[in-house]
């Protein structure tokens, strides 16, 4: 077992030297292209922000199986060390230029999730965890709110890529639109779940998520007193794609 510490360190610069990348991309020079299902784009940058990152954390921890977003074929994360990185999460709000994207590295340990890193660049908003020791926000400790739904702050993601479930998703963000003080939709399931985790919001939901959305995310939802199951409230693996319901614990 490597020295968590200096592991969370090392990981957390490279983590927040790759967001310079995003902070200084010319968009000028970003291509788009686009992937199968709705509105699922990929950029340059996502590209270049991956191949960073995986440079990067494979001089970290050279044992360890890289599976990023923007790769065609994904290694098994079943044993030992796995890192699992969406290089930006909201890719759209970043062709957009709408400062609600983050750098998503989870380190998964035979198949389990381990350490989560959230860097939100344009906020330098850096949220941390590493299991069974608590979540932090740029070193300081957070937890989720103590709030129950009523007075509580709902966020989602519509599943935009699954058209199938475009319809359900909307019709549960009504249902919990008329429980709960209001509903948010931010563009990054990273984000939110880290949102969840500062106890900035009460709860988030999306109908289907790939393990690069959450790996991160999740664990620091988890860390920081939260609950995390799919919505049909099984627990959430890292082998698959599956919806995802994390919650205060009170909602």
């Amino acid at each position: 077992m490597k020295n968590t510490e200096q592991l969370l360190s090392q990981i957390t610069e490279a983590v927040r030297a790759c967001g310079e990348i995003i902070l200084h991309a010319d968009r000028g020079k970003s291509c788009i292209d686009e992937k199968a299902g709705h509105a699922n784009f990929v950029t340059t940058y996502d590209k270049k922000v991956q191949q960073e990152l995986q440079r990067r954390l494979a001089e970290i921890l050279p044992e360890a199986v890289f599976v990023g977003e923007e790769e065609d074929i994904h290694a098994s994360v079943a044993d030992g060390y796995a890192f699992i990185v969406d290089p930006i999460d909201g890719t759209t709000n970043f062709i957009k230029d709408y400062h609600l994207s983050a750098i998503s590295v989870g380190l998964a340990l035979d198949g389990e999730r381990y350490m989560g890193v959230v860097y939100n660049p344009y906020l330098k908003e850096l949220f941390t965890a590493v299991r069974g020791q608590g979540a932090y926000l740029n070193g300081a400790p957070i937890h989720v709110s103590s709030e129950p739904l009523e007075n509580g702050v709902v966020l989602f993601g519509t599943a935009p890529y699954y058209e199938e479930l475009n319809k359900k998703s909307f019709e549960m963000a009504y249902d919990y639109f008329k429980r709960s003080l209001d509903v948010r939709r931010s563009g990054s399931a990273a984000l939110d779940l880290c949102s969840v985790a500062a106890g900035r919001a009460e709860l988030f939901f999306e109908l289907r998520l790939c393990p690069w959305d959450f790996a991160a995310g999740s664990l620091i939802v988890e860390e920081a007193g939260g609950k995390v199951t799919t919505v049909e409230g099984t627990p959430v693996t890292l082998d698959t794609p599956c919806s995802m319901l994390a919650t205060n614990g009170v909602c």
